[in-house]
């Protein structure tokens, strides 16, 4: 599925807040629990450390401090908001939702608010359902929160699974804007790939004895991740008229060194507009993009009128991209 933006309305990302656990791992600590080494995990998947949440830290404890940063720069509060999304794959509790959570926390009386299951890919598709809604006239003002706890449904004696992931969340506000912000979004799934990265045992469905970890074909999810990021970028640039060279800015999910200079090297995009923060936070699912578009924010490389091409992947199997003209300042 593609479209572009709605002709007359501009809507773009006026906020944007992030939020890490303290605790950060290491490469040699995962040594203590499984049989690796920071030689190892670092030669296939560039990740040298990772931040791991504490043992009662839920979702909504990283993404109420997100969400807070995005509507201070915002400029607003969360009376101020009508709808809020949290793409996430570990919500506090199955019900109430985490976004009901926060929306009660931040006072956002008035908002609806849910949670979205799209894995790794959940941010994109938060995106594209705050667009839709704003552009549809059900919404003045979204906040947008990514982010995850994969920690605590990890087997720490799986060493295919513990090295990659870590806990972080990303929150933007989305709004009308005077001048031009989002262009398209691509969005996809392929459920007949759902196997192989899934969490049996964590909903209705009986299995016997499940052990409710994550499992991964890492084998298959690498071959979907290097041909999706290609593909759906390029549909996205095709739909719009644009080509890689025009893109000031690209931000894959921060999956795996590997993955991403596989897709930055077929699609021609020089290392020097490519964000890269998966050696410091790991695979952080939902919160990759908005933590890596805060890494880009904080250090210069995202400026006003610049296209920004963001596209992620993950279970289900899923896949999507946005591409906008960038229209916020680095907060001073």
């Amino acid at each position: 599925m593609i479209g572009t933006a709605k002709p007359g309305l501009d809507i773009s990302i006026t906020g944007l807040g992030c939020k890490v656990p303290d605790r950060v791992v290491t490469n040699e600590e995962l040594s203590q629990y499984v049989d690796t080494s920071n030689e190892w995990i670092m030669e296939r998947t560039g990740i040298r450390e990772r931040r791991i949440a504490a043992k009662e830290e839920a979702l909504s404890d990283l993404a109420l401090p997100a969400a807070r940063d995005a509507l201070a720069q915002a400029g607003l509060t969360g009376a101020d908001i009508d709808l809020i999304i949290v793409a996430t794959v570990t919500p506090d509790m199955a019900f109430p939702s985490t976004g009901a959570i926060i929306a009660d926390a931040l006072g956002a009386k008035d908002a609806a608010a849910y949670d979205l299951s799209a894995g790794c890919t959940g941010f994109m598709y938060a995106l594209a359902q705050a667009y839709g809604m704003l552009a549809g006239g059900l919404a003045q003002r979204a906040l947008v929160i990514g982010g995850d706890v994969l920690s605590k449904i990890l087997d720490w004696s799986d060493r295919s699974t513990l090295v990659l992931f870590g806990d972080g969340a990303g929150a933007v506000v989305l709004q009308a804007v005077p001048q031009q912000g989002f262009l398209a979004f691509e969005l996809g799934a392929d459920g007949a790939g759902g196997k192989s990265l899934w969490l049996p045992g964590s909903g209705s469905r009986f299995f016997e004895d499940p052990e409710r970890f994550v499992k991964m074909n890492g084998r298959e999810v690498f071959k979907f991740a290097t041909r999706i990021l290609v593909q759906s970028a390029e549909d996205i640039l095709a739909k719009c008229d644009l080509s890689i060279d025009d893109v000031d800015v690209y931000i894959p999910h921060q999956a795996n060194v590997r993955i991403i200079e596989h897709a930055t090297r077929k699609l021609g995009v020089p290392s020097d507009r490519v964000v890269i923060n998966v050696d410091r936070y790991g695979n952080t699912s939902s919160g990759s993009i908005p933590l890596a578009l805060a890494d880009a924010l904080a250090d210069g490389r995202l400026r006003p009128g610049q296209l920004v091409l963001m596209t992620g992947m993950g279970a289900g199997l899923t896949w999507g991209s946005a591409l906008m003209r960038w229209t916020m300042e680095a907060a001073a």
